[in-house]
């Protein structure tokens, strides 16, 4: 009895010390997270090729809809999407004349033609519609596809079971990459965020949660195209260790959210 004792001494007290770790490395490393701005990401490219600077959240509203589409290295799948996209939008401006709106392409530091693609879009609608910011570096973008096999599976299982206990609970599809924000409602969650990568979404839906910001699930129709850039069993990792450092990290203080200043 005495030395089953030992053993569960022993054992509590490697979780409590395991514990004290990982709080150290999510407070520590939580300023580590890089989001400046490299100068050039500053302008987008008019339809004739000059540079002008990005509008800002913070800036007065001009338009009724942004519509901002992450790419990395899609200039196959682009253009499907961007058709689809751009003819309902005009559709809606035809019928609904005071309607505006903006497609922001966000070049994710991709390899392949995605900034020309894109810029192809740029000069067939102009630029006040169809801008296109091409990020210096990759930094990665949240969103899940769905996985087919066993394994994948359990994953996918194993990573809404981390998301329901971590961070955001009453929200079935976290991943899902079609997401309509109000503009405070954007101005708020986006000013206070910090992941960049896969598990982006849920630290959004946390930070609205916290804000008491509503969050609805509305169905809507899908087509996946295949292509994605999501690598199944890193991603799925990637994003566990995320989800832990976004509950660590807020909870010690490490993580603060912010008070964006109003716009009119």
């Amino acid at each position: 009895m005495d030395c089953l004792c030992e053993i569960i001494q022993c054992l509590v007290a490697l979780a409590v010390a395991a514990l004290i770790v990982v709080l150290l490395i999510a407070h520590l490393t939580a300023g580590m997270v890089d989001l400046k701005r490299h100068e050039k990401e500053k302008f987008f490219l008019t339809a004739a090729g000059e540079k002008e600077p990005f509008p800002s959240l913070h800036d007065p509203s001009s338009l009724e809809m942004s519509v901002v589409v992450p790419a990395y290295n899609e200039e196959l799948r682009m253009p499907v999407m961007m058709e689809e996209a751009l003819e309902y939008l005009e559709n809606r401006r035809k019928q609904q004349p005071l309607f505006t709106y903006e497609v922001i392409v966000v070049n994710d530091g991709s390899k392949d033609k995605t900034t020309e693609v894109a810029l192809q879009y740029t000069r067939q609608f102009g630029a006040d519609k169809v801008r296109v910011l091409t990020l210096v570096k990759n930094r990665g973008k949240g969103g899940a596809v769905r996985m087919r096999s066993l394994f994948r599976t359990f994953l996918m299982y194993g990573f809404h079971f981390l998301v329901w206990f971590f961070c955001v609970r009453g929200i079935k599809d976290t991943q899902c990459g079609f997401k309509l924000f109000t503009r405070e409602a954007a101005l708020k969650t986006f000013s206070s965020l910090h992941v960049e990568r896969w598990a982006f979404d849920v630290e959004l839906l946390y930070i609205a949660q916290c804000f008491k910001i509503p969050v609805a699930e509305v169905a809507v129709n899908w087509t996946e195209i295949e292509g994605s850039k999501l690598v199944p069993v890193w991603s799925w990792l990637q994003m566990g260790r995320d989800l832990l450092f976004i509950r660590l990290r807020y909870i010690t203080g490490a993580w603060k959210l912010e008070s964006p200043r109003k716009t009119d």
